[in-house]
């Protein structure tokens, strides 16, 4: 399928199509994002939240009259307080995901990963509310730390457990690819 942002100029990596709402949806959300993979010695830059124990890749939504590469740079300064070299930008790929929403009766979001190297120096961080009640933190970690902690905890009741499933999707194709080794 498609990007419903770029016109699918950019590479599918998967589908997540939750098929858990209406056929004929009256009310649709699109937000799309952006997703950092920053590799250094075998681990990946992640955001940790303390309180659900979960990871995931720097990022975030794209502000109007954004370029994702210029969404990518904030979000992943914002939240991890890592300062991307733009001309080390590459893409990797796109992930969309489709399911109900939590006000609407589809959400769409086109997810935009791409490789990047960061300057050695930690800037300040910018988090929003949810993401310091969070505990969002930047770690380096495995592979397979990411993957247990992500499939095998508990996540307190954490509601958005489809962005927990696309983002092992992500790591899980990083190590088939031979990105990153197990």
């Amino acid at each position: 399928m498609k990007s419903f942002y770029l016109g699918g100029k950019m590479k599918e990596l998967f589908l997540m199509d939750m098929k858990n709402y209406i056929s004929n949806p009256i009310t649709v959300f699109s937000r799309p994002s952006v997703r950092a993979v920053i590799i250094k010695d075998n681990k990946l830059a992640m955001i940790y939240s303390n309180k659900y124990d979960y990871y995931k890749f720097p990022g975030g939504g794209i502000n109007s009259c954004e370029t994702l590469k210029d969404a990518l740079i904030r979000e992943t300064r914002e939240e991890a307080g890592l300062d991307i070299i733009f001309d080390s930008i590459k893409e990797w790929g796109h992930v969309l995901v489709k399911e109900k929403g939590d006000r609407e009766d589809l959400f769409i979001q086109d997810n935009f990963y791409y490789f990047a190297n960061v300057r050695d120096n930690l800037v300040s961080r910018n988090l929003d509310d949810y993401e310091e009640q969070e505990g969002y933190e930047l770690r380096f970690v495995s592979p397979e730390i990411i993957l247990d902690t992500n499939i095998n905890h508990n996540h307190n009741d954490y509601k958005d457990l489809t962005m927990i499933k696309r983002e092992n999707k992500a790591v899980e194709l990083l190590v088939s690819e031979k990105i990153i080794k197990l």
